[in-house]
């Protein structure tokens, strides 16, 4: 099993499978759709390739079963991947003392850096060549809930009275993933770029957080 730190993505959160028991001796027991995806998030925190094939013999599952339940591979993982990236995300949230703008920044900015850390995701990235792909496509199954795990922060934040954000949440969500894609993901060698400290500044400015840029931003920018 994965050791649970923050270097594997909710390393700490994968979930326990429970085959049940088979009255027919030395059979697999009848696995479930739970089943599949606690296994396939075991093999994703430990950095190693998901095999369909090697997951439905584990599981004493044909292939046809967990493609009929999931639709395809990339549907598999994408599942895994963005109920780790929902734990993540709250359990910053739960981190962060903070409040309002600020508060939202700080756990983004937790967000990010375990990301940028996460050995689960970059062997991702150096195994699967679509894995940019999944991570950024708004027709897959990461993107959206990523949007709308931010989404519900910021709602949160103005149910509390506690921020009054400058544009409408899904599209200021929305515009904070997207800047994530651009500073974190290399999309030309499929490789963790990890430009945390500009990703900061930026979300902090389309926050509404007054300030000015870091030292690390000021230098980028004349540079280019």
């Amino acid at each position: 099993m994965a050791i649970p730190t923050d270097t594997n993505l909710g390393a700490s959160e994968a979930p326990t499978r429970r085959p049940g028991r088979s009255g027919r001796r030395g059979r697999p027991a009848t696995a479930s759709p739970d089943d599949v995806l606690a296994l396939v998030t075991e093999l994703y925190l430990e950095g190693r390739r998901v095999d369909v094939t090697v997951v439905a013999a584990r599981l004493g599952l044909g292939r046809a079963t967990i493609y009929r339940w999931f639709g395809s591979r990339e549907a598999l993982l994408g599942e895994v991947i963005a109920r780790q990236l929902e734990l993540l995300v709250a359990r910053k949230r739960a981190e962060v003392r903070r409040r309002g703008a600020a508060g939202l920044l700080e756990v983004l900015d937790r967000v990010n850096r375990t990301l940028t850390r996460s050995t689960a995701v970059r062997r991702l990235l150096e195994q699967e060549r679509t894995a940019w792909r999944m991570f950024t496509s708004s027709a897959g199954v990461i993107e959206p809930r990523a949007v709308a795990c931010i989404q519900s922060l910021i709602e949160e934040e103005m149910a509390r009275g506690d921020y009054e954000p400058p544009a409408d949440p899904a599209t200021l969500a929305y515009a904070l993933v997207h800047l994530r894609h651009a500073f974190l993901w290399n999309d030309a060698t499929n490789a963790v770029r990890g430009d945390y400290e500009r990703l900061r500044d930026v979300s902090a400015a389309l926050l509404g957080i007054p300030g000015k840029p870091s030292r690390g931003v000021i230098r980028r920018t004349r540079q280019a």
